[in-house]
């Protein structure tokens, strides 16, 4: 089990933990066969990363103890009933895809792999970055700008769509490539709006100009230099959900960003 230290995360894991205990399941952090995230979407993106090595075998529950939770399908208030399906548990999962990056660097080094559940960026903070986006090894573009945000499906509700990006289905298994302030003028062009990567697919990017930038992979980040290229594309593992009480994708932007229903009495 993982959760934040807020005082109601504490809460609920404690609770959950003594429930779980009472009904005879084994809490341990080694080779669980599920994980459970106790507090919002960057505790379950925490989880997920712990994890990420063995996602094969490792099914995930999000209890949402916050204010927003994409990944959360359970609150507080009924985690006695979570319980009761986790005793009943027939090995029922939904899975959503990854993003796959690697990282290429010049002096020949060994690359870098990370996996990320919502996204990867690219950018500079003391200067403009200027890099070369291909499709597969096609060049597409010469990018001048803050920086580019690959996305996930389910990542496109957060960080990509802030900067512009549309939010994708998830069963689309399509990766999204926002730009970040990019320059257009009539001397350096971009295409200067959100794409979408079909699944068999990658996207390159080549730094020009630069020896160093800021990369991240969901919350996480590393500073890198002497970079070649880098690589993206869908990954070939996905994160699996146990699948007890699912809330449709749909029905989670609604609440999240209009919430029609809840403020309408609908």
């Amino acid at each position: 089990m993982v959760h934040n230290y807020t005082e109601e995360s504490v809460k609920v894991s404690t609770r959950l933990k003594k429930l779980l205990s009472d009904s005879s399941f084994t809490i341990g952090k080694q080779n669980p066969e599920i994980v459970i995230s106790v507090g919002g979407d960057g505790t379950l993106l925490s989880a997920f990363h712990r994890y990420a090595h063995m996602l094969d075998q490792v099914r995930f529950i999000g209890v949402h103890t916050g204010h927003l939770g994409f990944y959360t399908d359970w609150r507080e208030y009924n985690i006695e009933a979570l319980v009761e399906s986790l005793e009943n548990d027939t090995g029922e999962f939904i899975q959503y895809p990854l993003l796959d990056v690697e990282v290429i660097y010049k002096n020949k080094s060994t690359p870098k792999h990370f996996l990320a559940l919502n996204e990867s960026t690219i950018k500079r903070v003391d200067g403009t970055l200027v890099c070369d986006v291909y499709i597969k090894e096609a060049h597409f573009e010469r990018f001048r700008g803050d920086g580019l945000c690959i996305s996930t499906p389910t990542g496109s509700t957060g960080y990509n769509k802030s900067v512009g990006g549309a939010v994708l289905h998830p069963r689309l298994e399509a990766l999204q490539l926002t730009e970040m302030a990019s320059l257009n003028n009539r001397v350096f062009r971009t295409l200067s709006s959100p794409m979408i990567i079909a699944p068999d697919e990658w996207i390159k990017i080549k730094p020009t100009d630069t020896d160093n930038f800021t990369l991240t992979i969901d919350q996480l980040v590393s500073d890198e230099g002497n970079v070649d290229y880098l690589r993206f594309r869908i990954a070939s593992e996905r994160i699996r959900f146990a699948q007890y009480q699912h809330t449709h994708f749909w029905d989670r932007v609604e609440d999240a960003f209009l919430g029609a229903k809840k403020n309408n009495g609908d």
